[in-house]
C-alpha cells in the first residue's frame, strides 16, 4: 500500500527573488488603497462605501478559506480512473526524506473492518505494508507488520495511532533488510538448516520467534543425577513462556517476557522440534587439513558425543593446571562435563586431530541463554603452536555465521594464552573480573573476522 503523490507537490527550493517581488506587490498594494480610500472618503456617501467595501472583501476572503479546505484532499483529475498499482508506483524511498523499516505487532478484534481500520491509519501516515502476517486468537486477532515509515515519524506517534484505530498491546522495534523474506520462505530456511546439523535447533528457533531466550536443560545433571525437567510430547505454551520436549532428552524453554506467544508461533516451534526428533543427531561431516608453521599436518572438524571416548583420553593426557586454566576449578570431575559439552543441543564442538588420528584439542562454541560462550582446551604437548588461536578464530567465524552479536571467554588473568587468543581476533573486547576470575567479551558486529586460517589448508 503506497501512497501515491503528484510529482508537483514536491517542496520547492525557496528564492530571495520571490520575497522581493512579495514586498514590492504589497507595498504597491498599500499605496493603491490609500488612494482610493482618500479619493472615496471626501465623497458624500464615502464612509459608507468603505465599510461595505470591507464587509465585501471578508466575505470573499472567508468563501475562499472555505473552498480551499474543502477540496485540498482531492484527487487530481483522472486519479479515480486510473489506479494505482503497488509496483509502478513511486516508493517512499525515491520521495524527499529517508525511510526506516519497522517491526510491528498489535491485536485487534475479530471483526469485519477491524484490518481496515489500521491499514486507513498507516495509509494517512504515509507507511507502507511490506508485509502482513495475521495470528488467530480466541478472543481477537494478533496482526504482525512489516512497515516502511518516513524516518521523522516517531514509533510512539504511530503506536498512538495505532491505538486509536482499535489496535491493543502494541509492539514496535526496528527491523532490517533480512526481515523482507516472507514467513514460508524463512520456515523452510530455518527447516533446511536444522536438518543439516543438530546444533542448528536452538538458533532456527530463535530466528524463528524473534528476540528471545533460549535454555536447554537435561534431564541428567552433570553430576549424573535426574533434573526432573519433564515437558509432554505436545509441549506446553504459556503466554510469554513455552516448553518443549527436547528429542536428546530433558527440556526446551524458550522465553519472551515482553511479548506474549501465540499458537501458531507454539506450532510452528513444536514443528521444527519433531523434525529435529525425526532426523535424529546428525552433524556436517566436513574437515579441514592444516599445515602448522613446523610442517605438522592437522584436522580441523566438527564433534559430537561419538568423540567423548578420544576427548577422555586427551583429558587424561592434560595435566591439571591445564585442566583447572580450563574448568576454573577441580579438575577431578572435568571428564563429566564431556558429554554436555560436546552436544549438538548446547552449542557446537570443533576438535583438532594429528595425522595419527589422536584428538589434542577441543574448542567449544556454547549457547547460553541468549549469550554465547567461547572455550578452548589444547593439550600441553601441542599448545604454543598457533592451535588455540586457529580454534578460536573458527568458533568466531561460526558465531558471525550464526547471527550472534558476541562472544565470551572465561578465564584467568594468568592464562596469558587464552588472552593472547583473544586479542588476536582484532575485535573490540571487553575485560571484567568476577568472582576472581576474567571475563572476556568480544563484540562481533565491529570488524570482520578473518575467514581464511593463516595456515596451508584443504578441505576434504
Amino acid at each position: 500500500m503506497t501512497d501515491v503523490t503528484s510529482t508537483k507537490s514536491a517542496r520547492r527550493p525557496h528564492h530571495w527573488r520571490r520575497d522581493l517581488i512579495e514586498l514590492a506587490a504589497l507595498f504597491t498594494a498599500v499605496a493603491v488603497a490609500d488612494a482610493i480610500a482618500n479619493l472615496i472618503g471626501h465623497q458624500p456617501d464615502g464612509p459608507y462605501l468603505l465599510i461595505a467595501s470591507a464587509v465585501a472583501l471578508t466575505a470573499t476572503a472567508a468563501f475562499h478559506t472555505w473552498w480551499a479546505r474543502r477540496h485540498s484532499h482531492a484527487p487530481p483529475p483522472g486519479a479515480e480512473s486510473e489506479p494505482a498499482v503497488h509496483g509502478d508506483a513511486p516508493s517512499l524511498d525515491s520521495a524527499p526524506g529517508r525511510t526506516v523499516l519497522w517491526r510491528m505487532r498489535t491485536t485487534v478484534r475479530d471483526a469485519p473492518g477491524s484490518l481496515a481500520a489500521l491499514c486507513i491509519v498507516l495509509a494517512r501516515h504515509r507507511i507502507d505494508i511490506l508485509t502482513l502476517q495475521t495470528h488467530p486468537l480466541a478472543d481477537g486477532t494478533v496482526d504482525e507488520f512489516l512497515l516502511r515509515a518516513p524516518a521523522t515519524l516517531p514509533a510512539a506517534q504511530l503506536t498512538r495511532a495505532i491505538s486509536e484505530a482499535g489496535g491493543s498491546s502494541t509492539w514496535i522495534e526496528r527491523a532490517d533488510a533480512h526481515d523482507l523474506v516472507d514467513a514460508p520462505t524463512r520456515v523452510l530456511g530455518l527447516a533446511t538448516r536444522t536438518a543439516l546439523d543438530a546444533a542448528e535447533l536452538p538458533l532456527a528457533l530463535r530466528q524463528l520467534l524473534g528476540r528471545c531466550t533460549i535454555h536447554s536443560l537435561p534431564a541428567v545433571s552433570i553430576s549424573g543425577r535426574a533434573t526432573g525437567e519433564t515437558a509432554p510430547v505436545e509441549g506446553v505454551l504459556e503466554e510469554t513462556v513455552m516448553r518443549l520436549r527436547d528429542p536428546s532428552g530433558g527440556v526446551i524453554t524458550v522465553e519472551r517476557p515482553y511479548l506474549p506467544f501465540t499458537p501458531t508461533e507454539f506450532a510452528r516451534a513444536r514443528a521444527l522440534v519433531e523434525l529435529d526428533a525425526r532426523l535424529g543427531p546428525r552433524i556436517p561431516r566436513s574437515e579441514h587439513v592444516l599445515t602448522l608453521p613446523e610442517g605438522n599436518a592437522i584436522t580441523v572438524r566438527r564433534a559430537d558425543r561419538g568423540d567423548l571416548e578420544a576427548a577422555r583420553a586427551m583429558h587424561d593426557r592434560c595435566s591439571e593446571q591445564t585442566l583447572r586454566l580450563r574448568y576454573h576449578g577441580p579438575v577431578r570431575d572435568a571428564d563429566r562435563y564431556l558429554e554436555h559439552l560436546l552436544s549438538p543441543r548446547f552449542g557446537r564442538t570443533l576438535a583438532v586431530q594429528t595425522a595419527s588420528g589422536r584428538t589434542v584439542a577441543l574448542g567449544h562454541l556454547l549457547w547460553d541463554g541468549d549469550e554465547t560462550e567461547v572455550a578452548l582446551l589444547v593439550e600441553d604437548d601441542w599448545q604454543r603452536r598457533g592451535i588455540g588461536s586457529e580454534l578460536l578464530g573458527r568458533l568466531v567465524a561460526l558465531a558471525v555465521e550464526a547471527g550472534c552479536e558476541s562472544v565470551y571467554a572465561v578465564t584467568q588473568a594468568s592464562n596469558t594464552g587464552m588472552v593472547a587468543a583473544m586479542r588476536a581476533l582484532s575485535l573490540p573486547l571487553d575485560y571484567q573480573i568476577e568472582e576472581g576470575t576474567l571475563v572476556i567479551t568480544a563484540r562481533l558486529g565491529a570488524t570482520p573476522v578473518r575467514s581464511l586460517p593463516p595456515y596451508e589448508q584443504a578441505e576434504r
